[in-house]
Formats: C-alpha cells, structure tokens, sequence
C-alpha cells in the first residue's frame, strides 16, 4: 500500500545517486529538486509542485537518482513502489499522457545538446532531406537511397532539390539492378534469424499483441526498406514484431548509426506526442513485422490498453538516461578520457561474461563504435585507441575490445578530466 510520509523542514528525501525504487507524490508542502547540469558543471534547481510526481525516471527505468529532493517546507508526500504506481494509474490516460508529452520534450532536448555538440549545423528541411539521401547513396545503400527518394518526392512535392532526388533516385534504382545481376551475387539478404522470432515469442509484451484485433494494423518491411525518414512528418508509430531495424541520422553528411531495434520496442513515437517532423530514419535490417499505430488511435490505444502506456513509460525513462549517459561522455574535452568514458559507459550497460571480481572486461564492438559513442572522427578515434593499446591498457579484435583493468581506466578518466577542469 502507498504509504504517507512527512518530512520536516531541511530535511532530504533522497540524495543523487541513491538506488530507490519508490515514486512520489507531493500532498503538501515545498520541496526543491536539484542536479548537476551535465554541461555546465553548475547545480540546477526545480520546485515540485503540490499534486506533481517525482522520482518517476528512476524508479521506472531501474537507475540511480538523478537529483537530489531537499525539503523547504514541513512537507507530506506519498511514496508507492512501481507495481503500485503501476495498478493506482495505468488506467488514467491524462496522467500517463502528460508523463509521456514531458518525458518526451526531455528527450528531445537531450538530443538537440547532443547534435549541438557534434557540430552538426541547423539547416533548411529541403537541404536535410537531400542529405539524408546523399548519405544513404554514399554508403552505397541503393534500396534505402530509392526507397528514401520514393518518399520524400512524395511527401516533399515542392522541395527545391526535386530534380537532384529524382536523379539519386534513378541512379539508385540501376545500380542496385546492377548489384543484385553481379555474378556471384546472392540475391537473398539477411532474414529474420531465429534469435529475433524467439524473441518476438517469449517476450511478454508481444503475447498481448498477438490478438486477431491487432492484425489489421500489421504491416511487413524488406531488408533496406524505410520505416521512417529523417524530416518528414510524424504521422504514425510503430511496435516491432519481429526482425531488426536500424536507427540513423546524416550528420554534417554523413550516416551516424544511432540504435538498433528488435522485437517488442517501440519507433517514432516522439513525433506522433510532439506533433514534429521525424528526427531519425529507420531502415529495415532484416525482414521486419511491425504493428503501425496513427494519430487518430494513438490515444484510443493508450486507454484501452494501459500496459502499453507503462511500456512507454518505462522506454522513456531508459532512452532518457541513455541519452543523458551519452551526453556526460561528449562534453568531455580530453579525446583520451573521453574514450576511457565510453568504456565505462559500456562497463555499465553490457553484461558481463567475465567473473565480477575481475577488473578485465569484454565488450562486443568494434572501433567504428567507439568512434559514434564518443562523437569523434574514426580517424581521431584510431589514434587514440592506438595510444592505449600501446600503453597494454587495452586489447582490439576484430569484433570486440578487451580491457585490461576497468578500475584504471575510471582512475585515467577522473585524473585527466581533473587536469583539463584545474
């Protein structure tokens, strides 16, 4: 049962970085919530409001507090575990949609410090959408590059780079009928492998999706095909069945691979909450089955089915912290330590197959990867993995890296961040 809790003036709730499963209400009373602001280094501070949740991100997405609740006030407040918070409000579609339209805005905010960051420019939809194209043509991926064509000449009828798009998307179309007719050359690409359908099978929530109701809003995507594309309008999302599908963004005119997707997860649902063009385009890895949901039924869905709200929810809460953990590692100055961050980032997010007392770590990625999570160039991202694998810090196979001693990689990165701070 949701317990009532009084706090007196001074007094903490909980301190940044405590591990707390429990979500609040304030009743009563004046609390502030404070953080350290990821790029400026300086403490932000934010006042709930009576009737206002917090402690929601954490508790749902199962990480350390971000911010600290002090209280200003004699203060009452109640405090629900999350299966509680989930049977007390799964049902009211006005609280979980104003939870999903601010957690919504915070990603997006987080998104646009990191593209700031990386130094990719603002520029006019009409330019965006012929670099997206140019992107995908220069990494020779013709099927996406005419898919990609075939949409924006569609839902961009008037764009001033009409004739070049129609030109890509003609070019794109023969040297793909070259590419398949090669002698030699499979004709069959990557399908939906049995790990995906296992997935899709056992995951929970897909069985709720498996319903004869739900099968109209089925659709199927060939390997290259475009789910989304990069600046045209949001309007609908989609819940994969199965398969793969593969997150991008054309920055400064090239292809950032952002997040691969499988069974059970959720795409473009930020545009349908937003109302804004798509920030990302998603292209079908394998052979993908997808659940489409439009505008018009989004919140129809979300009150008759409040366990796909919680999912949500809870996607939410964990992109968030994803994007805030990549974010911390771009602000870094220091490439070295900005390199070491990546590996304790990963040191945190990856299972481990090595025994937990040992400070040698595993993780499955290359230096490409390396090279996207800290924002830096593959050549500037060579050069600095060289340096460590000189200096038998680390160890690069050809699909993964070895880390010697993670705890000295976390006393580099704290020193040399100190050095460049001073």
């Amino acid at each position: 049962m949701p317990k009532v809790m009084q706090y007196s003036k001074g007094s903490v709730v909980y301190f940044e970085g405590d591990k707390d499963d429990r979500i609040f209400i304030l009743q009563k009373g004046t609390m502030i919530l404070s953080s350290i602001d990821v790029e400026t280094g300086k403490e932000v501070a934010e006042q709930v409001r009576e009737g206002e949740f917090f402690g929601v991100k954490s508790a749902l997405g199962h990480f350390v507090r971000e911010e600290t609740v002090r209280v200003l006030t004699d203060s009452i407040a109640v405090a629900m575990t999350v299966p509680e918070f989930e049977k007390l409000f799964s049902g009211n579609k006005a609280i979980i949609m104003k939870m999903l339209q601010v957690f919504s805005g915070q990603l997006r905010t987080i998104h646009h410090k990191i593209k700031s960051i990386l130094n990719s420019a603002e520029e006019s939809i009409d330019d965006g959408i012929l670099d997206v194209v140019k992107s995908f043509y220069d990494d020779e991926n013709y099927v996406t590059t005419f898919d990609l064509c075939k949409r924006y000449l569609t839902k961009f009828p008037n764009t001033t780079h009409k004739m070049e798009i129609a030109k890509y998307m003609a070019d794109a179309k023969r040297k793909n009928e070259i590419e398949m007719n090669r002698p030699g050359k499979k004709h069959t690409i990557e399908d939906t492998t049995e790990e995906d359908a296992a997935a899709a099978g056992e995951n929970s929530t897909m069985k709720q999706f498996s319903l004869p109701a739900f099968s109209r809003f089925a659709k199927t995507y060939k390997p290259g095909e475009v789910l989304i594309a990069e600046f045209e309008p949001g309007d609908c999302f989609y819940l994969v069945k199965s398969g793969r599908v593969q997150l991008s963004k054309a920055m400064n005119g090239i292809n950032k691979n952002i997040d691969i997707l499988g069974p059970s997860e959720f795409l473009g649902e930020m545009a349908i909450l937003e109302n804004t063009p798509r920030s990302a385009t998603c292209v079908a890895v394998n052979t993908v089955e997808v659940l489409e949901f439009n505008k018009a039924n989004f919140e129809l869905l979300i009150a008759n089915n409040p366990a796909i709200a919680l999912i949500l929810l809870k996607m939410f809460c964990r992109r968030i912290n994803e994007q805030k953990r990549r974010l911390r590692i771009l602000v870094i100055s220091d490439t070295t330590a900005r390199i070491g961050d990546v590996f304790l980032m990963l040191d945190e997010t990856q299972p481990q197959v090595m025994p937990t007392s040992s400070p040698t770590r595993r993780f499955d990625v290359t230096i490409q990867d390396i090279s996207h999570w800290a924002g830096l160039s593959l050549d500037e991202t060579r050069d600095e993995i060289n340096r460590y694998v000189e200096k038998r810090r680390i160890e690069v196979m050809e699909n993964y890296i070895i880390v010697k001693n993670i705890n000295e990689i976390q006393r580099l990165v704290e020193q040399r961040k100190n050095i460049r701070s001073a």
